[in-house]
């Protein structure tokens, strides 16, 4: 074993600047394209719901609070951490674990890789009902009531339509990213700025509805006593690293691109307040109607109205595919505004799944495939290994549950990587590279070392205490059973287990440009 060992760390890789020839033309098109990482169905599907779960009686500030703070603690070291590795390295996350971290750990570089990749297959059904939902408001009537609404969402998922749009979502993720980081760059340039202005549009809209501020007014106001509750930070730092993606490698990927010279401290910063604006955008646009429709047309009580917020649903469905349909449809100009709305799910969540397809074909011309067959490739398998989640909402949950819990460890390596190297040492090089960046201090080091490994044990530990006790109480050893601890245990421990008895092959694979 001392001796495999060995053999690896004498094959690392470290490629020199020159590895990539193809980079974002100007720091305008990395930020636009790496924005549309951050900015995803996270944003404007969950966080609405997380933060209507986690208020009190009279407000969700303190969530809002314990979010923010996570940003900075959390999601912009993890952005930094990134940025760093895939522009030193001009790899993907394989690539870049062995050249940053050492051969013995490029096995953690493909744990981030298949975890993603995981997340891939099951996301691009989501982007499917998304596109299912704007052709259905294109076509028909909006529903009137919550059973035309859960009629529409059970006649569609006892259709052959979820394989249908997860095809087609696929499809158009792969015509995009074909030729590579440039028109990856130029789908950005268009989609982001579309994506702001719909939402913007949207919200002057909602703010003209009466009552409109009374959810906005609920969704800023803090109940400071919630502070002192260690659930509130929990779930604050997990939907914080959830919405923006930090430590999922796709940051470390689109960073293998960017240009010598650029700020990545400043672009860290960026992508992370510019997520987490887009998120409370989302919160007063879904908070506004709401209120505004449930008190003034349907005459609900303050209690109804989070009820349904907090609503779950089918898959996480209950207020964006159930709810807001029929809510637009007692607006006036409800059809145009929900097309607005679908259009806006549709490209975040598009935006999103083009960077975790470039991912995975980043590995495969890592490993000396080239383009072409790497995109087929990968094209093929995300929609074979995509058609249970289309098929069935039960195993769509439990992946959703366990890569989603995943990317916590995914987090938690990408420090261990920096560490690993010498955070110190990487904050010198960063500082050199780019004399007109933000300063980054030793409290990068501190976080990188020490408090990152801590919050991803704490949240690993706090959501498997849940599946323990709340989400599977009776069945937490069953595999089979989607929220359970044993699904968990059992499809990480296979996965690392072969990751590491393969090590020494992923490093082999690697291939200098």
């Amino acid at each position: 074993m001392i001796t495999s060992s060995k053999r690896v760390l004498k094959t690392q890789i470290i490629p020199s600047d020159s590895r990539v020839h193809h980079r974002f033309s100007s720091r305008w098109g990395f930020l636009v394209s790496v924005l549309g990482i951050a900015v995803g169905t996270g944003n404007i599907w969950r966080f609405p719901r997380i933060a209507a779960q986690n208020g009190g009686n009279h407000g969700a500030g303190a969530f809002l609070i314990s979010w923010v703070f996570s940003l900075f603690l959390w999601s912009i070291p993890l952005i930094i951490a990134e940025y760093i590795l895939g522009r030193k390295s001009r790899m993907a996350p394989i690539g870049a674990f062995n050249a940053i971290a050492g051969g013995r750990f490029t096995w953690m570089g493909g744990f981030v890789t298949f975890v993603s990749a995981g997340i891939t297959f099951y996301y691009s059904v989501v982007v499917g009902w998304c596109l299912f939902y704007l052709v259905q408001t294109l076509t028909m009537p909006l529903p009137s009531s919550t059973n035309d609404a859960f009629a529409t969402w059970k006649n569609f998922q006892n259709s052959t339509w979820p394989f249908f749009f997860h095809a087609i979502a696929l499809g158009l993720g792969i015509l995009v990213i074909w030729h590579g980081i440039q028109t990856i760059e130029r789908f950005n340039r268009w989609v982001i700025p579309t994506l702001l202005t719909i939402m913007l549009v949207s919200l002057v809209r909602s703010l003209m509805l009466p009552e409109a501020f009374t959810g906005i007014a609920y969704l800023f106001t803090p109940e400071w006593k919630q502070l002192l509750e260690p659930t509130l930070w929990l779930e604050a730092l997990t939907q914080n690293a959830w919405d923006t993606g930090a430590g999922w490698g796709l940051f470390l990927t689109y960073a293998a691109y960017m240009q010598k010279g650029q700020p990545v401290v400043k672009n860290a910063f960026f992508t992370g307040i510019a997520n987490n604006l887009v998120s409370l955008l989302s919160g007063m646009i879904i908070f506004g109607t709401v209120f505004s429709i449930l008190e003034t047309e349907m005459l609900m009580s303050r209690e109804e109205i989070l009820t349904i917020l907090r609503s779950s649903g089918p898959a996480s469905t209950g207020l964006t595919l159930i709810w807001l349909p029929q809510l637009f449809s007692r607006m006036v100009l409800g059809t145009p505004l929900l097309i607005l709305f679908f259009l806006g799910l549709s490209l975040a969540g598009f935006s999103s799944l083009i960077a975790m397809l470039e991912l995975q074909i980043r590995v495969l011309v890592d490993w000396g495939l080239s383009r072409t067959p790497s995109v087929i490739l990968v094209g093929a398998v995300t929609y074979l290994l995509g058609i249970p989640s289309a098929f069935s909402l039960s195993f769509f949950s439990n992946q959703d549950f366990v890569w989603g819990l995943a990317l916590i460890i995914s987090g938690a390596f990408v420090a261990f990587a920096v560490a690993r190297h010498g955070c110190s040492k990487l904050r010198t090089q960063q500082s050199l590279s780019c004399p007109n960046d933000l300063y980054l201090s030793e409290w990068w080091d501190f976080i990188m070392k020490y408090l990152i490994p801590l919050a991803a044990s704490l949240l690993l530990g706090w959501w498997l205490f849940l599946a323990w006790t709340v989400y599977e109480p009776g069945e937490w050893y069953n595999p089979l059973a989607p929220y359970s601890v044993m699904t968990c245990v059992l499809q990480w421990g296979s996965l690392l287990f072969l990751l590491w008895i393969l090590n020494q092959t992923l490093v082999k694979h690697l291939v200098r440009k």
